[in-house]
């Protein structure tokens, strides 16, 4: 259905007069009764009775009425809920309990005006291809040096997520107020969840690779409360873990949380949008990550070469 045919029907039953419905909206007497005409036509009724004193509203036309005002409020708010600034800036995080979610959870707390939709998509390329196509319009992500950006994509380091290593209280490391990468060596180190294509597995293969550290992801994962009554039970097994967001354990399982140094491992999020994304508020997050002062590459800190 033609919404100008409604919108000047609408006019029309309103002004009473189609001259007058044509000078509202600024088209010809002639335009207003074609559009009429092709609605007519298209109901298969007559709306309108012409008069001596203008345009009336037949039966069927008064029956129209009211939804033809729904059709026009219903076209408004599908543009509205798609207009930059009108909806939900629609952003992507690895999950919902991650370094990036609390850093996205400090953006809201400083902006509550901002409307946020929050999702957590499996895989980095899936997440570059709904920015691209707008379904989303941003993601938080390891940027992998040797993959880059799809066409049309930007993306920019804002933060680095340090790394600590996580032991139990019978783990040789447990009394150590901080470790040197080089130090993990010889010791397991459990990332659960780590699978060929996930991007944080080539953020970990590197790591290995560089320092000789045996990592692995072997066995399923039920969740953080499954990695602390692991790593708390082991007297071999350790993680590494990020510092946000912070891990609550039972007094019970007496974890240690050890800085790790020489180098510092960090984890490189990158914000990555669309070239062409005109929605307001994702220069106010670009904004909020800018004013952090929060050093990217710092030294001292590790990341895979070209991060």
């Amino acid at each position: 259905m033609d919404l100008e045919a409604v919108r000047t029907f609408i006019a029309a039953a309103e002004t009473g007069r189609f001259q007058d419905a044509a000078t509202d909206l600024a088209v010809t007497q002639q335009a207003v009764s074609k559009r009429i005409a092709v609605l007519e036509k298209e109901l298969a009724v007559r709306l309108f009775i012409r008069t001596a004193r203008g345009a009336q509203l037949t039966i069927d036309g008064q029956a129209f009425l009211p939804h033809a005002r729904a059709l026009i409020q219903a076209e408004a708010k599908a543009m509205a809920s798609v207009r930059p600034g009108r909806r939900a800036l629609r952003v992507d995080v690895i999950a919902k309990r991650s370094g990036m979610s609390a850093q996205l959870r400090g953006f809201h707390e400083a902006r509550p005006d901002v409307e946020l939709d929050v999702v957590a998509l499996p895989e980095g390329e899936v997440a570059f291809a709904a920015v691209r196509s707008g379904e989303i319009d941003a993601t938080f992500r390891y940027v992998l040096p040797a993959h880059g950006l799809l066409p049309g994509l930007e993306s920019e380091r804002v933060f680095d997520d340090r790394l600590d290593l996580l032991v139990g209280p019978r783990h040789p490391l447990a009394a150590a107020r901080s470790v040197r990468l080089a130090q993990l060596v010889g010791y397991r180190i459990w990332i659960p969840g780590i699978a060929p294509g996930v991007e944080w597995s080539d953020y970990y293969e590197a790591m290995a690779s560089e320092f000789g550290l045996s990592i692995d992801g072997i066995g399923p994962f039920f969740g953080s409360d499954h990695l602390m009554d692991v790593v708390g039970d082991s007297s071999d097994v350790a993680s590494l873990v990020a510092e946000k967001p912070r891990l609550a354990w039972p007094s019970g399982h007496d974890l240690r949380r050890i800085p790790v140094v020489d180098p510092t491992p960090v984890y490189p999020h990158s914000l990555v949008w669309g070239q062409d994304n005109a929605h307001p508020a994702l220069s106010m997050l670009r904004g909020y990550f800018a004013a952090m002062g929060r050093p990217i590459g710092a030294a001292g800190s590790w990341t895979p070469a070209g991060a």
